[in-house]
């Protein structure tokens, strides 16, 4: 990919920011026509009639002169607006599994029904995409530069041309604040936002939210380490960058920051850790990139990380860095973790 040092850093540091893809093969790295309604709830996005505008996090206003139907979206990003109600005709993003179920970005996407444009990262067939007669492209983006997340950079004047895009920022900001604008976005496209499923979700996130703020508060000694593995490197995060570990940290968990030298190779995201470095920052609980793409806890073979403390006491759990952006999904990110540090022992 083109833009190397923008796009390659940014990709890089979502990966261990969140963690590592297996940075090698990761950085080389039929739609249902009358699908209008949708989600993973019992609401249907109703249709708008009318122009339609909405202005993203780049600052671009996106005027049509009617609410767009045939919308190609990010996996992660159509899970959210699953959610809601809305369904997407096309996705592109690591969408299922090998074995074709749907890959933990795709939330309760009944991936059936919807054209998968690329199953990885950084693919998005052109030809696919213009059959499927785009109104809008929505996704996010993760840096200042609003570089559309996994859009093809060798395509991406093609891909703009077919329709007009939209971006929702997750860098440098809490969680919070991607979640209201995926809120605001669903809502103009039609999403039923007083609908009980969408405003119990809400109402059981700020709960959890509740609950996090009050285990960090009772345990603060309790140390925190974000991480992500590939076969030749442990990525430890830092905090300063990820929605979802900011907003942590913002509700006072206490966690384990690589130090800012080691971070500067990497635009402020994470520091990389040989194996047999892999304990130089100890910690209680260690939260791990869930990405079908990382080397999963289970499946790491390493003597060295079989012989960390928070290992063997078995307080590692799930993490997600690039979160489904609604309510129903960012909710267990918070009960799991107020979970771990409400059970966790002192033990880095």
């Amino acid at each position: 990919m083109p833009n190397a040092s923008a796009t390659h850093l940014t990709r890089r540091g979502i990966l261990a920011a969140g963690g590592a893809l297996g940075l090698g093969a990761v950085l080389t790295a039929c739609g249902d026509d009358d699908a209008k309604s949708g989600g993973s709830g019992d609401g249907t996005a109703a249709a708008k009639s009318g122009p339609w505008s909405f202005k993203d996090d780049r600052g671009k206003t996106v005027e049509l002169d009617k609410v767009p139907a045939n919308i190609v979206a990010f996996t992660g990003v159509a899970a959210a607006l699953w959610d809601y109600g809305v369904q997407v005709k096309g996705v592109f993003g690591p969408t299922t599994t090998k074995d074709g179920k749907p890959d933990v970005q795709a939330g309760d996407i009944d991936v059936d029904k919807v054209t998968v444009l690329g199953n990885e990262w950084g693919k998005l067939n052109v030809e696919k995409y213009a059959a499927l007669a785009p109104e809008l492209l929505v996704t996010t983006t993760f840096d200042t530069a609003g570089t559309l997340w996994s859009v093809p950079e060798e395509s991406k004047d093609k891909i703009a041309k077919l329709a007009p895009s939209v971006a929702i920022s997750v860098f440098d900001r809490q969680l919070t604040q991607p979640l209201q604008r995926m809120w605001e976005l669903a809502e103009s496209l039609g999403a039923d936002m007083k609908a009980k499923k969408v405003t119990d979700a809400k109402a059981a996130f700020e709960k959890a939210a509740a609950r996090l703020r009050a285990a960090a508060k009772a345990k603060p000694e309790i140390r925190v380490l974000a991480g992500s593995a590939s076969a030749e490197l442990f990525y430890v995060s830092g905090t300063n960058l990820s929605v979802d570990l900011e907003y942590f940290k913002a509700l006072g968990v206490n966690f384990v920051e690589p130090s800012e030298e080691a971070k500067k190779a990497t635009g402020g995201w994470f520091e990389s850790l040989s194996w047999e470095n892999v304990d130089k920052y100890p910690a209680d609980i260690i939260i791990m990139d869930d990405r079908a793409s990382t080397i999963q806890p289970a499946d790491i073979t390493e003597g060295t990380w079989k012989q960390l403390p928070a290992v063997k006491a078995g307080q590692v759990i799930a993490r997600s860095p690039e979160p489904i952006l609604s309510y129903d999904k960012c909710t267990p990110l918070l009960d799991n973790l107020a979970e771990a540090i409400e059970n966790a022992k002192k033990v880095g």
